[in-house]
Formats: C-alpha cells, structure tokens, sequence
C-alpha cells in the first residue's frame, strides 16, 4: 500500500462513531537494531489517533500521565484534529493515580480539558468515581503493582471494541509479564479483533511469532542473546493455549492475510494507521 493510496483510503467522517479502541503501546527495545527512532514511533501512534478520532471513534490508553509520557503527546495530537468531545479515554491504574497528589490530579484533568477524560480504577480494576481524597501512597509491594496493571488491563478490554498493539517491553516491567503480553492475553479470552503492527518489534513481534511464524520470519531473532524472562515465556504460553480455547487468534479484524502480513512488518506510520482503519471499517460496514 502507498503513502498516497493509504491517505485515499481514510474512513469518513463517523464510521467509528460509537467505536472504542484499545491501544497497547510501549518502548520496543528493538528500535536500534531496525534502524528506527523513537520519533517513528510517536508519529505512528499520531498517525493512528488522527485515523481512528476523525472517524468518530474514542481511544483507550492505560498509562501514567508524565509529561514527557504517551499520554501528553496522544493529548498534543487531539488539539490538532479539532474534536472536543473527550475522545481520549486515560485509564490510570489504581498504583499510578494512588501515588498522585489531589494537585497533580487536577493539573492533569485542566491539561486534558475537552479532549480527554481520567478514568480512576480501584485495585481490582473497578472503575471509581474518582480519585481516592487521602494522601498520595508513595510505596506498593510489587504483588500491589501486578494486581492493578491486571485490573487495569482486564477494565480496557472490557470496555473496548478492538485493541491496537505496537512495541512493548521485553524486560523491566512491573506486571505478572510484559504488559502488552497480558492485554494480548485478555483480548484473546474476549474474542476481540486485534491489530498486531510488528515493524517496530518488540513484545508483539513475540506474539505474532508465537500466533503466526511466517508472518515475522522478516526479522530474525538474535542468536546468543540473553535468556527471555521466564514469565514472558509463560505469557506466551498462555496466549498460545487461549487459541486454542477459544479458536480464535484475533486475525477475524476486517483485514485480508496479505494485508495482517503487511501490517506484521510496516514501520511506516500512515500505511499502518490506514491498514487498521481499513480494518476496523471494514468490521462495521
């Protein structure tokens, strides 16, 4: 697909009207290796929120609010695109926002103003009205950290139509395993359609190995490397066993197989931002 034929192809207005998408997106320690910059992939996640918010639909995104974060730059994006009616939904998990002062929290909502909203989870990932009015929790156990990345994760998959996925931690997480691992996970046990964009590598590109070799024979593994964590293998078990559960690997997206193998490989943030909404238009026509 060209740069030009993908633009041709953006969905009308309010094709997504209604639709909510999940977006599972970190840092790919891979970007060195592909020769890519971490500005390729920020202009493919603006790339996807101009596609999927001029189409009428709501984002979903479970992160932290630093202003250097994911976050603040989706936020910089929908002031571009004009759309004022809280389209960028901020799923703060209950160890994130716990660990926030009440004068953090309302700089933050200011900051979102009409394009996004926060939504507060409790430890077992129960959306609350708001934010708990104690002290900011500076310290949790790292079972405390795993049980509300979970909740968090397990919230956005139920409230959401379709999930996004790009990069993602190998090491360093914090989560029972890698967080885009889990919301792989999640939205397999939901029979959700998924978009796995492998170009910048990472975690996804595990998974879509694990779920479809041939479609990430483009960028070989790295012979003598260091062993992968252990429960990044136990994810991907486990994602490899719920396909086999549910008979269903996510790839019934509204794409055709020539273009989830595109999709597997493209680092280029318009021909993947057109390819998932080409998808998800198709799932609504």
């Amino acid at each position: 697909m060209s740069k030009d034929e993908g633009r041709a192809k953006l969905l009308p207005p309010d094709a997504l009207k209604g639709k909510r998408l999940g977006i599972s997106v970190s840092d790919s320690p891979d970007l060195d290796r592909l020769g890519l910059l971490d500005t390729h992939f920020r202009m493919t996640l603006g790339e996807l929120a101009r596609t999927v918010v001029i189409a009428g639909g709501s984002l979903y995104y479970g992160g932290h609010l630093q202003p250097d974060g994911i976050t603040s730059f989706l936020i910089e994006e929908l002031h571009r695109y004009g759309r004022r009616d809280r389209p960028l939904k901020v799923c703060l998990a209950w160890t994130i926002h716990r660990s926030m002062s009440a004068e953090q929290i309302a700089e933050q909502k200011e900051f979102l103003g009409l394009f996004g909203e926060i939504y507060f989870l409790s430890s077992d990932g129960q959306r609350l009205k708001g934010p708990v009015n104690e002290p900011p929790q500076q310290s949790f156990a790292p079972e405390e950290r795993a049980a509300a990345l979970s909740g968090l994760r397990a919230y956005m998959t139920n409230n959401t139509d379709a999930r996004i996925v790009i990069g993602g931690k190998r090491a360093g997480f914090q989560g029972a395993m890698p967080g885009v691992v889990e919301e792989v996970l999640f939205s397999l046990e939901r029979r959700q359609p998924l978009y796995l964009a492998g170009g910048f590598g990472g975690a996804v590109l595990d998974i879509i190995r694990a779920l479809h070799p041939a479609l990430a024979e483009w960028f070989p593994l790295v012979q003598g490397g260091p062993d992968p964590d252990e429960r990044m293998l136990v994810g991907l078990k486990q994602i490899a066993e719920t396909v086999d559960a549910k008979n269903w690997d996510g790839y019934e997206n509204g794409l055709t197989d020539a273009e989830n193998k595109l999709l597997a490989a493209s680092y280029r943030p318009s021909e993947i931002a057109a390819l998932v909404g080409r998808g998800i238009g198709n799932l609504t026509d």
